[in-house]
């Protein structure tokens, strides 16, 4: 399968402040990625320090966003998932047609990896890859930025007055509409601003007020154009869990403040760290009767149903694993899913967890519950759909 760059050659340059890179951008990306002096340590954990130079002559001779694709990023996502998963699933592709972009509204784990590992799904299905949102606060110049956008990544801003957050709201929606609906190309977008933190994975209606910036004044038809397709994925063992929790306190006194590179330390945690088993779930599409009920609601009512089938649909994709219903039993102090793992696997989890935790001065009792919630929100999320 071809992963195909579908951008044409003569696209209009209204986008140019966030799309992707073209081919015609990649020599000289390549260029700036294998003289950047980080990019030795990504090549010598990917394929071992003995193919180094090897790999940057090979780097340098990329020439397309396929090439790129198919013989760097493929291969690299593949390796980390070996080295650090025990098991990579997915399941739903039956429900996707070729040819046709759909927009992946995905619950937000890692920052990197969510994406990434949807991308290795899709080739190995025989799908073309999606288009990939990304973050301005992530997209500084330098390494991470040429490697995202010549990963066909491209920009969301987060910054601005309330006039201009509407005008980049409504650039960014009619791209995503161009690309779904003209180049027939697919779309990954977190479901909100940044990753869930609390394991309660919940749809901004502010994504979706993006959404209809753009395209046909009734709600109901404007979202059916858009092919939405709701995307769990699940990991057995969180990652960024030690930054999620220590954000999730310090929030519970005061609006929390990141520190300088604390993105690109998370990015590489995010790829380093264990992360057990893994799952992806496409959903069943959103359908243009499902629709219909929000093009007779008023907008706000009708952004909270959209939102609300969304959820329900990841809620039901969500896999949970036995580190779920651990913390489930532990947090709520019941035997509920005793059944869903082993004395050993209890003991384990809760050996991570105080592991984990016990890097902190602070009392452990509050952190824990916030690591356990991580963890139980699924359980709970999925309880409360029966």
């Amino acid at each position: 399968m071809t992963m195909k760059n579908k951008t044409p050659r003569d696209i209009s340059n209204i986008w140019d402040d966030i799309r992707p890179y073209r081919d015609d951008e990649i020599p000289d990306a390549m260029k700036r990625i294998a003289a950047d002096k980080d990019f030795p340590k990504v090549i010598e954990y990917i394929y071992g320090p003995e193919k180094v130079k090897e790999k940057i002559a090979e780097f340098e001779s990329y020439k397309t966003v396929c090439e790129f694709q198919e013989k760097f990023m493929d291969e690299a996502i593949k390796a980390i998932a070996k080295k650090t998963t025990t098991e990579f699933t997915w399941d739903g592709f039956q429900n996707l047609e070729k040819g046709k972009g759909y927009l992946f509204v995905s619950n937000h784990r890692d920052i990197l990896l969510d994406a990434a590992l949807l991308q290795i799904a899709l080739h190995d299905e025989g799908l073309d890859c999606s288009e990939i949102t990304f973050g301005d606060n992530l997209m500084q110049p330098g390494i991470v930025t040429d490697i995202g956008k010549s990963n066909r990544m491209f920009k969301v801003v987060r910054k601005g007055t309330t006039k201009d957050f509407f005008k980049t709201s409504l650039h960014l929606s009619s791209y995503i509409r161009y690309v779904l609906n003209e180049r027939n190309t697919s779309v990954w977008i977190a479901q909100r601003n940044g990753r869930t933190k609390d394991g309660d994975d919940k749809t901004s209606q502010t994504v979706l007020k993006m959404f209809s910036l753009s395209g046909d004044r009734n709600i109901g038809t404007n979202f059916s154009a858009l092919n939405i397709v709701p995307m769990a994925i699940s990991y057995e063992w969180e990652t960024c869990i030690t930054q999620k929790v220590r954000e999730l306190y310090l929030s519970q006194e005061h609006p929390y403040i990141k520190e300088k590179g604390e993105d690109f330390r998370s990015i590489m945690e995010g790829i380093l760290s264990p992360k057990g088993k893994v799952h992806i779930q496409i959903c069943e599409p959103i359908t243009a009767e499902e629709l219909l009920a929000a093009g007779s609601l008023d907008r706000n009512e009708a952004l909270a149903y959209i939102a609300s089938v969304i959820d329900n649909r990841i809620y039901s994709g969500y896999k949970l694993f036995n580190t779920n219903y651990i913390a489930f039993d532990m947090l709520y102090n019941t035997f509920k899913f005793t059944d869903k793992y082993t004395k050993e696997e209890y003991k384990n989890f809760a050996d991570v967890m105080h592991a984990t935790l016990s890097r902190w001065k602070e009392s452990i009792l509050p952190l824990m519950n916030l690591y356990l919630k991580v963890y139980s929100n699924p359980v709970l999320n999925k309880l409360n759909l029966e």
